[in-house]
């Protein structure tokens, strides 16, 4: 049976083959040169006329189908505001496969009774097929970080959210061998995540499942030592300070369960005028045509003034597409905060 979306198809067979049938009559046709040319020039006028029609309906479904999954994608990965609480915020997303706004990446910052909650966080895999385990974990964060009064048990319920919807996909794509329950639904997919709160006075909480650690800047030289577990470049004139965060850091969701207890722990602070720098592994695996990984500490450091989160994240942007030549092997989310707080 045909169904309704192949109808098109069917009507532009039928027209080149008809045209051409026509065509090949006219010219094996004996003693009619001049009357199958001028049919010929017919049905080569004719012909052109049906495929600008059929281009054009083409265009009209390409464009529909682009507002569609912008839509689709938007809704996903939606824009964030500019400001939430005194923190300044900036975020993009460059996705790995061809056509697509979004991929497996996933961020979000939403301000709650018990500070900023931020996530970032990188689905195994890339591009559309991702998508699905990137909804069911954003989904569950944006309505956890407003209940849970601990990052623990926002966590615990991202847990949950994917593993129901790695059972649900495990069910649907094999029904016969998942009448039941199934004990290992997926277990080749999993997702990274790194989850944040920023109090009112800067305190910064991490819960962190495998996923990189993010940069903290600020300008200028001449600061105190940090402890052993941050590692430091020095800037010089001109240059931001970067840090690399560190901490405890837990296996990626979908791999094992969550530890019992499973809680965050302090790194730091951000204080006013200071940069959080968030990014998924995508930023730093960026490799050229000889193989050379993308430098994005030096990037961040010899960002010029003023750094601010729209510039840094456009900088990185743009660095990554020129180290790259616009060929991007996985997909990568960046975030930036900046307290502004007085």
């Amino acid at each position: 049976m045909i169904t309704r979306g192949e109808m098109p198809q069917l009507r532009r067979v039928c027209v080149v083959a008809w045209g051409g049938a026509a065509v090949s009559w006219e010219l094996a046709t004996p003693g009619r040169l001049v009357p199958s040319l001028a049919t010929c020039a017919a049905f080569l006028l004719l012909a052109t006329g049906c495929a600008l029609h059929i281009r054009r309906g083409l265009l009209s479904e390409l464009r529909r189908s682009q507002e569609i999954a912008g839509a689709a994608q938007r809704a996903l990965l939606r824009p964030l505001p500019g400001r939430i609480d005194g923190l300044t915020l900036a975020a993009a997303q460059l996705s790995a496969s061809r056509g697509a706004a979004v991929g497996g990446d996933l961020y979000e910052a939403v301000p709650t009774a018990y500070g900023v909650r931020v996530v970032i966080g990188d689905v195994r895999g890339h591009g559309l097929p991702a998508l699905g385990a990137a909804a069911a974990v954003l989904g569950a964060f944006r309505e956890a970080a407003y209940d849970e009064v601990s990052l623990g048990g926002v966590l615990r319920r991202m847990e949950r959210a994917l593993g129901r919807h790695l059972r649900d996909r495990a069910r649907a794509e094999h029904p016969a061998a998942c009448t039941g329950e199934p004990e290992s639904p997926s277990a080749e997919e999993f997702v990274t995540v790194l989850l944040l709160q920023i109090a009112p006075d800067g305190t910064l909480l991490a819960l962190n499942c495998g996923h990189p650690w993010p940069y903290r800047m600020r300008p200028g030289l001449d600061f105190p030592a940090r402890p052993a577990f941050e590692d430091r470049v020095r800037a010089e004139p001109g240059k931001a300070d970067v840090q690399a965060l560190d901490g405890e850091t837990l296996p990626p969701l979908g791999v094992v369960p969550l530890p019992v207890g499973a809680e965050p722990h302090p790194v730091r602070e951000l204080r006013p005028g200071e940069t959080l720098f968030l990014h998924t592994d995508g930023a730093e695996e960026a490799r050229n045509a000889v193989g050379v990984f993308f430098p994005l500490r030096s990037v961040l450091a010899e960002t010029p003034a003023p750094r601010t989160p729209a510039r840094l994240v456009a900088g990185v942007h743009a660095a990554l597409l020129r180290h790259t030549g616009g060929r991007l092997a996985d997909d990568v989310a960046l975030l930036v905060l900046r307290n502004d707080r007085s």
